[in-house]
């Protein structure tokens, strides 16, 4: 599995060795997955092995195993507060300086529990080695004792929760898996839904779910076209003296052509085309 996803470009590769791995084969995952980190991290995506929980009493060993010179980061799940951030970066120090390679390891912690989402800031502001969090929609049911629905809305508080916290703490926030994986029409929707509450990017379990992803969160060429009428109208109506005007009956303010400059940002950044005129 680890030879096939080189033949893929997602924007990070994230080698399990937690809950995708049964008890008996952690060992085994986390010898590979060290064995590999040279391959992946020649291969261009940025490598972000996944350890084990703190409570697993496995993260030590994972953490040795992970951290190296073609390590970005460390993804770990089941976070619940600040503290647990504190006590895994102490560890990941210690590793650091032995490996010769200080502080250059980030985290993504995985919100995935009711604890977490109630400190999401504290958790995203603990550490600067964060650099997202991603929200695990599946655990966090379970710890709520709920069951998941066709529309998500059992997860929509925690959704927004982890969102917002993320944008006040200035770090990315990582949208659930998809576990229909077969389902890329329902892929697409779940993704527009993530984009919708601020999340920057989607974990994928297949390989086949890049491409939905990357498309899903990259604007479509009627937003990129809409964003530049929006600058064109405001523009415009700075040069008439006005410092706001309107736009197919809507307002068009300083909020909203800074929203409009953001999404050609990030059209830019995705590789889309921007027309030179409108």
């Amino acid at each position: 599995m680890l030879e096939k996803a080189l033949s893929f470009s997602p924007d990070a590769y994230i080698p399990d060795m937690e809950d995708s791995v049964p008890p008996a084969e952690k060992n085994n995952a986390r010898q590979t997955v060290a064995e590999f980190l040279p391959k992946l991290g020649a291969a261009g995506p940025l490598v972000v092995p996944r350890v084990n929980a703190w409570d697993t009493g496995l993260m030590d060993d994972d953490l040795e195993a992970a951290i190296s010179p073609n390590t970005y980061g460390i993804s770990v799940g089941k976070i619940n507060d600040a503290q647990d951030i504190h006590r895994i970066s102490a560890t990941m120090d210690r590793l650091e300086d032995t490996a010769g390679i200080p502080g250059t390891t980030r985290l993504i912690p995985w919100i995935e529990t009711a604890s977490a989402v109630v400190h999401a800031y504290e958790i995203c502001t603990a550490s600067p080695r964060v650099a997202a969090v991603a929200f695990g929609a599946e655990d966090f049911t379970n710890d709520m004792g709920i069951e998941r629905t066709e529309d998500d809305r059992e997860v929509a508080y925690a959704r927004s929760a982890v969102c917002v916290a993320a944008k006040a703490a200035g770090v990315l926030a990582i949208d659930t898996p998809y576990f229909k994986y077969r389902d890329a029409e329902g892929l697409r929707r779940d993704a527009r839904a993530a984009r919708g509450y601020g999340f920057r990017g989607k974990c994928a379990i297949y390989p086949d779910q890049v491409d939905v992803i990357n498309e899903a969160f990259s604007p479509t060429r009627s937003e990129v076209e809409n964003a530049l009428h929006v600058v064109a109208a405001f523009e415009e109506a700075e040069r008439n003296g006005r410092g706001s005007t309107s736009l197919d009956g809507k307002v068009v303010d300083v909020p909203v052509v800074k929203r409009a400059h953001g999404l050609l940002a990030l059209a830019r950044e995705t590789g889309r085309d921007i027309p030179n005129e409108v």
